[in-house]
């Protein structure tokens, strides 16, 4: 009874492995509904441009941030002493 239950468990595996073996295909190389590259280059600039200005003023902010918080240390040293 085991061994029938082994060779199926290993039966069913072999057919999933060849299936997914068998399922996987490279893509056509000249397919006609795809985006050229200036679309491509010009969308990915845009989205980088719309990520990239709001860091810059988060990074200006936490430079001021740091800023303040070394120009509260240095005033709360030099009250202490």
């Amino acid at each position: 009874m085991k061994r029938r239950g082994y060779c199926l468990v290993f039966l069913l595996g072999a057919l999933v492995l060849v299936g997914t073996i068998g399922c996987e295909r490279d893509q056509p190389a000249g397919k006609a509904g795809a985006p050229s590259n200036s679309a491509t280059e010009s969308t990915g600039h845009a989205i980088v441009d719309s990520i990239k200005t709001p860091l810059d003023k988060a990074r200006q902010v936490g430079d001021k941030l740091e800023k303040a918080a070394e120009r509260t240390d240095d005033a709360v040293k030099d009250a202490t002493q």
